[in-house]
């Protein structure tokens, strides 16, 4: 079995290196993919509102004692539906109950949609 030479170039070739015959590279084992870690970018904290989420005893107090005048969704940053339940007087005192309720539950939500947080 006799390997065939590659033809040799033509002396009218300008580029000598143009058509060298293909050379395999030898093996070379390469490192692994490393990718350092990077976490991940932190949420800008919004201005006023509490990392952790807002406190159930204060918005309860709050709903109890002046929740006809709304101050308990001003607390948990609903600024729209605490200036209806001001103009509105609680609802007429019925919102003012429902609120109670779905504090006293677990069921209320602040403006961000998170549950009230029970810190004592």
């Amino acid at each position: 079995m006799s390997y065939e030479q590659p033809p040799e170039q033509s002396p009218q070739s300008s580029e000598p290196d143009s058509q060298q015959p293909y050379q395999q590279q030898p093996y070379q084992q390469q490192q692994p993919y490393q990718q350092s870690y990077v976490p991940p970018p932190m949420q800008p904290q919004m201005a006023g509102v509490p990392a952790q989420g807002y406190d159930w005893t204060v918005a309860l107090i709050l709903s109890i004692l002046v929740g006809e005048f709304g101050v308990d969704r001003f607390y948990t940053g609903s600024i729209m539906l605490g200036i209806l339940k001001l103009i509105t007087f609680g609802g007429c005192g019925v919102w003012w109950i429902i609120d109670i309720i779905l504090i006293v539950t677990g069921s209320y939500k602040d403006a961000y949609g998170r549950p009230l947080v029970r810190k004592i």
